[in-house]
């Protein structure tokens, strides 16, 4: 069970959205790198870190805040936001990122997905950004008709390192993560899940040790340990059964 702190940027600096809101965001760190360090520094041993304005724009944008982040920690990043092309994909991937989350290309073309998962094995995830239970697209700016089992059914069999749930109604507001949908999708297919969206204190890390949820890879947390509702040494160390 992985622990992933996230670092969302948006014109270069680390923030939280509520609810995917980019006119909501609020500013914690100027320095993703430092940000980066610091997480590693706390004991993480993945960052994922996504590409806001990227997400909306469709194409990469905070490039140099990423860079700055990979040449900062030794530890594996998954990135996300505006990568909707195999060029985008290989370009990250040869930057030493370790794996790239495919989310709108995911709905919009998923032969990519396939084509990048067969090519690159290990190396990406699908993120599945949920709405009312229907995949939400463009930065969450579009909800689709297709739902979020469906969408991951569609890459069963196709090679993904995992797939990313976001319940988007509970980003960023500190209501705990909707484990029992995430472990619902977990159980529907092989792949396995990361939980997203919401985490709001150590009870939740705690709910997520619970046997009925073992077969989640992990969870992300994002601004509980901005505004320290989430010790990351009590997390962490729950985590490794030492607590």
């Amino acid at each position: 069970m992985i622990l992933f702190p996230a670092i969302d940027l948006k014109d270069g600096a680390c923030v939280r959205l509520r609810q995917g809101d980019m006119e909501a965001a609020t500013v914690f760190n100027t320095d993703p790198a430092a940000q980066a360090r610091d997480f590693e520094s706390q004991g993480f041993e993945w960052l994922h870190v996504i590409d806001l304005n990227g997400a909306f724009e469709g194409k990469p944008v905070n490039e140099t805040a990423v860079e700055a982040i990979f040449a900062a920690v030794h530890v594996p990043i998954q990135l996300g936001g505006g990568i909707r092309d195999l060029d985008t994909i290989v370009t990250w991937l040869n930057k030493g990122i370790d794996r790239v989350i495919l989310g709108t290309v995911a709905l919009r073309d998923p032969a990519l997905v396939r084509e990048a998962a067969r090519d690159f094995p290990g190396c990406i995830a699908v993120g599945i950004d949920a709405r009312e239970g229907k995949v939400a697209v463009e930065g969450w700016a579009q909800t689709s008709e297709v739902t979020a089992l469906d969408m991951a059914r569609r890459f069963e069999d196709a090679g993904v390192a995992a797939i990313i749930y976001t319940d988007i109604a509970r980003d960023g507001v500190l209501e705990g993560l909707n484990l029992d949908t995430t472990a619902e999708l977990a159980k529907a297919v092989a792949i396995p899940v990361i939980a997203s969206g919401g985490l709001a204190g150590i009870e939740d890390v705690r709910k997520l040790l619970e046997p009925r949820y073992a077969m989640l890879e992990g969870a992300i947390t994002g601004r509980a340990l901005y505004d320290g509702r989430l010790d990351a040494a009590e997390a962490l160390a729950l985590m490794a059964g030492r607590a």
